[in-house]
């Protein structure tokens, strides 16, 4: 019989086979969907467009509780090929998930429901979203995930119960001048010269310095083929991060205002429209708490890391803002990965894995022991 360590193995192997970019995952949701039927659950496809949904129920009414992972892969070009990776383990995450409820399984809860979600188009950010509006999170009470982290974070045999990502957001902007001929500048707005003064005055926000928060003008494009017309239209992409929602909503006024007032002193208009983004992590305290006990009882007390907070954005987190009164946690697993996340070279420690499995199995034990 197979030994948890082979089976992780043997799945990460298999996912890891076979790559595909978000909302294209149909060979991974085919085999996860399969092995969740295989160990005795119901199963549902197509979930928000390619996910999976594996329910375990008691047939006893009492709490359901969930654990999710990400499925895609990303696109790269390498030597002039496009080519899909797994550079973000999720091919790990769906192999940890998978194998924790197969054995989960074996034991099922005595009340209540394990439901157990296989999330598409995390990379794009809008995976999480899309799972949500198909209703398949509209029950779920708890909700826990895992990720693999850097080496600078965290090696081998640690892991966090509370992976803090910010929030990530992206902003447009249009700024609207008066077209004029080059030997005529007076008589026109140049949007050039406004967007020049709204990068000046973006640069200029400020916000409280103990906490972590950037905004960062990252495209602006304006001007045509013509080098003597005055510009009228220039273009503009904001990259904002924030620690903590709040900070983010704060910091989009300030934003939007220091846009809008410096296009006006150049004698023009600006739209600013929020393209979309991710909101930052909002943990409930019992379940890090939990999770915290979890790896604890795997990797003992040296094992067990702080919160690490990270600026980095994931979509993990829309389930608890859209669904208020559902509770989550995140587990950072150290893995010894280099040389970084979305690094086409992305390595790890493949051993790190049953270790992910155990924490997992724990937790769910706990959290159906606990509600």
């Amino acid at each position: 019989m197979m030994s948890m360590e082979e089976r992780v193995r043997e799945v990460y192997a298999s996912l890891h086979a076979i790559p595909e970019i978000g909302f294209t995952e149909h060979r991974t949701a085919a085999f996860l969907a399969e092995a969740a039927r295989a160990a005795g659950y119901a199963v549902e496809t197509g979930v928000g467009g390619t996910g999976v949904v594996a329910t375990l129920d008691s047939g006893r009414p009492g709490p359901v509780v969930g654990l999710r992972a990400d499925m895609d892969a990303l696109p790269f070009v390498i030597d002039g090929e496009a080519v899909c990776r797994h550079a973000c383990g999720h091919d790990a995450h769906s192999a940890m998930v998978l194998t924790a409820a197969e054995i989960l399984a074996k034991s099922p809860p005595e009340r209540g429901r394990l439901k157990v979600l296989f999330q598409p188009a995390e990379e794009l950010l809008t995976g999480a979203l899309s799972v949500i509006e198909s209703g398949a999170a509209d029950d779920l009470d708890m909700l826990f995930g895992i990720h693999l982290r850097p080496i600078q974070e965290a090696r081998i045999g640690q892991a966090t119960p509370a992976l803090c990502h910010g929030a990530s957001h992206v902003v447009d902007a249009v700024i609207k001048g008066v077209p004029s001929h080059g030997a005529r500048p007076h008589l026109g707005v140049n949007a050039i010269d406004a967007a020049a003064a709204v990068v000046a005055a973006v640069n200029a926000i400020r916000l409280d310095p103990a906490q972590a928060w950037s905004v960062k003008t990252t495209r602006l494009q304006a001007g045509g083929a013509a080098a003597n017309n005055i510009p009228d239209r220039a273009e503009m992409v904001f990259d904002l991060r924030a620690q903590t929602n709040a900070l983010m909503e704060e910091l989009h006024g300030k934003l939007a205002t220091a846009v809008r007032h410096a296009a006006a002193a150049s004698g023009a208009e600006a739209e600013v429209t929020v393209r979309g983004g991710v909101p930052a992590a909002d943990y409930a305290p019992e379940l890090v708490d939990l999770a915290r006990e979890a790896i604890r009882a795997v990797l003992g007390d040296d094992g067990v890391l702080g919160p690490i907070v990270t600026p980095g954005g994931e979509d993990f987190h829309f389930y608890a803002v859209k669904r208020p009164g559902l509770r989550a946690a995140y587990v950072g697993l150290g893995c010894d990965l280099a040389p970084g996340l979305h690094h086409p070279e992305m390595a790890f420690k493949i051993e790190a894995l049953p270790k992910g499995v155990a924490i997992l199995v724990d937790l769910v034990g706990r959290a159906f022991a606990r509600a």
